[in-house]
């Protein structure tokens, strides 16, 4: 069994922590795979131009660069932790309307991905570049930051769009979507160190890109919360989140792993 995290930034957007950081900060902790999903703006919206010049997501100039050090990096961090590290973007379409504010995570990446056009075109799109694609904190995150419900107010029709939906985005667990049918991932969104402190997806398959990719796919997941006693949030989140998959559980009795992983 693998531990692992499929929703990580570095400083290549808004993370705090360089590429190298972030191997070293999953590596040492036996981290099984993660993927570096640093952010894609639009092009044709003022947000998406705004945070291109403040370098808060990646460009089309920039992303040859983090694919390369993305390569590198994954060759370290399989010869010094047995870990692989998967490449990946967050293709991000912000609006000042959270109803029309979605953000999608594509794993496996090896060319730039537009965040542009409507969210099924990019959904297929990512398929098409034989890539997994996430629907990224779709409800309300229970965080002051923006917030990004247009996947989750189209999910009857985007049901089948995207490979998994996030059950979980840091320490909060959420309820709507673990009560649904839809497909799962429990990842960290991490932005700085202590984001450590999280719920994670536990994988067993062998440990090689495809074949961890082909494990979300067929859903072959569980979910535990990651303690990690260097950077220690608060538990109020983790301790409802409990409640809500104890009363939930039935509905999926195999989805999840309940319990608890300390590093």
């Amino acid at each position: 069994m693998m531990l692992a995290d499929f929703h990580v930034h570095s400083n290549f957007s808004d993370g705090k922590l360089t590429i190298p950081a972030v191997i070293d900060l999953y590596g040492q902790r036996g981290f099984g795979a993660i993927a570096i999903t640093d952010h894609v703006g639009e092009s044709r919206t003022v947000i998406g131009k705004a945070a291109g010049h403040l370098g808060l997501c990646l460009t089309p100039a920039t992303f040859p660069l983090y694919l390369e050090i993305l390569k590198s990096e994954a060759e370290r961090a399989w010869d010094q932790y047995r870990m692989v590290v998967i490449p990946g973007v967050e293709l991000s379409k912000n609006s000042i309307s959270n109803h029309r504010s979605a953000h999608i995570l594509a794993l496996g990446v090896s060319e730039y991905l537009s965040a542009d056009g409507d969210v099924a075109e990019i959904a297929q799109a990512i398929r098409e570049h034989g890539a997994v694609s996430i629907a990224a904190h779709p409800v309300d995150s229970g965080k002051f930051e923006k917030q990004t419900y247009h996947l989750w107010n189209r999910r009857n029709e985007l049901e089948n769009a995207f490979d998994a939906w996030e059950v979980a985005s840091g320490d909060r667990l959420f309820p709507e979507v673990l009560q649904s049918r839809l497909p799962k991932i429990a990842s960290s969104d991490l932005h700085i160190a202590r984001h450590m402190t999280s719920w994670k997806t536990i994988l067993e398959c062998e440990r090689h890109p495809e074949a961890i990719l082909d494990a979300i796919r067929k859903q072959e997941v569980q979910f535990r919360f990651y303690r990690d006693k260097n950077y220690e949030q608060s538990h109020l989140h983790h301790r409802r989140d409990i409640e809500s998959l104890l009363e939930h559980q039935y509905l999926h009795p195999n989805s999840w792993n309940l319990g608890q992983y300390q590093a």
